[in-house]
């Protein structure tokens, strides 16, 4: 069972969110502040965060903010359709994905299960030795581990940036273009993912690159998509 922890003032939100999810066979844990959410994040196992921006006490990104200091849960934000710069501003600090509300409970449902699955299964199935290792130039991926390395030092990623990551280094040398690489990662529809998908490379180029703005392994093909230099 999987525990996932549900953050808004909106009691009624929460509660409803807590009948959707719970029905699918998850935990539910719920906090109605950042503050709150931060305690039970340091006290239980959380393998999920449904996250709402606009709160009393501590906000969504605030609340982010604190959480990405020393962790890498999936974090799934709830905003209203007028709070696309913090939807942006979120991303840019670490969440994997948002939901705009109003939503519909199968979409929630689907991005939550969506999200676990990235978090969680990728990399459980046994492969041979070696198979779990991706590597180009002097970056390298372990996907049993979940560690990045660059130069030999390591580099921090969100389970959403590490997934995106591993996509294109199993595909070195391929252009794929958003809807493409969202579809692969994301494992449903790509239709409008532009936004979270620029925001996550971006984020990835910073954390990969010495230069980021004239990137050595993670080029953009300008009106095509992204790609992995294949680098011996």
């Amino acid at each position: 069972m999987y525990n996932i922890l549900v953050v808004d003032d909106d009691k009624e939100i929460v509660g409803a969110i807590e009948i959707y999810l719970k029905k699918e066979g998850y935990k539910i844990y719920k906090a109605y502040n950042g503050i709150q959410a931060i305690d039970i994040i340091n006290t239980k196992e959380i393998h999920l965060i449904v996250l709402d921006i606009m709160m009393p006490q501590m906000d969504g990104i605030q609340t982010l903010k604190e959480i990405r200091k020393e962790n890498s849960i999936p974090v799934i934000l709830l905003s209203a359709k007028s709070e696309d710069y913090d939807k942006i501003e979120g991303l840019d600090l670490g969440a994997d994905d948002y939901i705009t509300k109003p939503f519909n409970p199968m979409e929630l449902i689907a991005r939550v299960n969506s999200n676990l699955r990235r978090y969680v299964k990728l990399g459980s199935i046994e492969k041979k030795e070696n198979d779990n290792i991706y590597q180009t130039g002097q970056l390298v991926l372990n996907d049993d581990t979940k560690r990045a390395i660059v130069d030999g030092k390591e580099v921090k990623l969100t389970a959403t940036e590490f997934n995106i990551l591993k996509f294109l280094l199993q595909n070195k040398g391929k252009v794929f273009s958003i809807p493409e690489i969202y579809e692969n990662v994301w494992k449903e529809e790509g239709f409008g993912a532009e936004n979270i998908i620029a925001v996550h490379i971006r984020h990835i180029r910073e954390k990969i690159e010495i230069e980021p703005k004239e990137p050595k392994y993670l080029k953009v093909i300008w009106g095509v998509g992204y790609k992995i230099e294949d680098i011996k």
